[in-house]
Formats: structure tokens, sequence, C-alpha cells
């Protein structure tokens, strides 16, 4: 759906930095793409183009999943919901638990802002495992709301975070892949 100018342009603004947070990451920064207003604006173009007349609602996932699926929301003209780590947003909340490579979080979203019956998509900046995202559609689905789609600026594809998704018959897209 990216036009090939649009990952040309990403390609050349996200930075690889190798071994960090550990030795052997190769963490993608992608904060680079706030300092080109156009650049963002395209990004939200081509990740609202996705989701157009497919969707009730945004749900962003704390805290790196906010910095585009709120504007993808305000283009949508739909709700933009938060979906954050547990014990950050006031009562009442519902809560989903998930595993970590060591231990296991709980993310939250305030009660009654999914409504039954919507159909959501899910945004965040990086599809790694899937793990995060997955709870995240475990929140939607407890509150009687459907995940219609997934979107991602990033995904990575060796992590199959994708296969961890396909249970919910939603559409997933990545401008990018690595």
């Amino acid at each position: 759906m990216a036009s090939a100018e649009l990952i040309k342009r990403l390609n050349e603004t996200i930075e690889n930095i190798p071994d960090f947070p550990i030795p052997g990451i190769q963490f993608k920064d992608i904060s680079p793409i706030f300092l080109d207003p156009k650049l963002y604006e395209d990004v939200i173009a081509d990740l609202a183009a996705f989701s157009k007349g497919k969707v009730d609602a945004v749900c962003g996932i704390e805290s790196r999943g906010y910095l585009f699926g709120i504007a993808i929301a305000v283009a949508l003209e739909v709700p933009f919901i938060l979906i954050r780590k547990a014990g950050k947003l006031p009562p009442p909340v519902i809560s989903e638990s998930y595993d970590l490579e060591y231990g296991s979080a709980i993310i939250e979203t305030r009660e009654g802002q999914i409504k039954p019956g919507q159909r959501v998509l899910i945004h965040d900046d990086l599809l790694a495992t899937g793990g995060t995202t997955e709870a995240a559609a475990k929140l939607v689905e407890k509150q009687g709301a459907a995940v219609a789609q997934f979107s991602f600026l990033i995904g990575l594809k060796d992590l199959q975070g994708d296969e961890k998704l396909k249970k919910f018959g939603a559409e997933v897209y990545h401008i990018l892949n690595f």
C-alpha cells in the first residue's frame, strides 16, 4: 500500500542503532521521522488510508503507539483509546496480562471507552513478537468489540509477530518490514 517513495524516505530516515538496548539488538530509532513534518504527515496519510471506512475506533499501545495512533484517529474522525501499562489509568479499568521473555506484564484500558460492536484498529509503532499486541486485542474483545485491523510502522519478520495475530482474523499492515 505504501508508495515506493514513502518506503524509500522512511528507510533513509529511520536510524539503525546496533547493540541497543543490549548487545545483539538492532534498535530501529523512529524519532528522526518527527523532525520532518511532511514525512510524518505522509506516514499518517498512508496508515489512515489502510483503515478508511473499516474501523470505528483506534486503540494505541503505550507509548509509541500514541505517536501515530492519535493522528490516525483524527484523520479517520473516530475516537482514540489509550492502552497503557497497569496502574497508569484511573479506575475502572479492564486488564490483560501477558508473558514477556523474563516475567509478565499487564496492560489496561478504561472500562466503557471501547463500545460493544465497534470495529477497532490496534496501532503500535513496531510489531516484534506480538505479545503486547495480542494482549491489546484481548482487551478489545473483552469489551465486546472486534479487532478489525492491526497497523504498525515497522514489522520485524523474523520475530513472527504476525503469526500470533492471525487468530483474530484481522487485517495486518506494516509500512516497513525488516
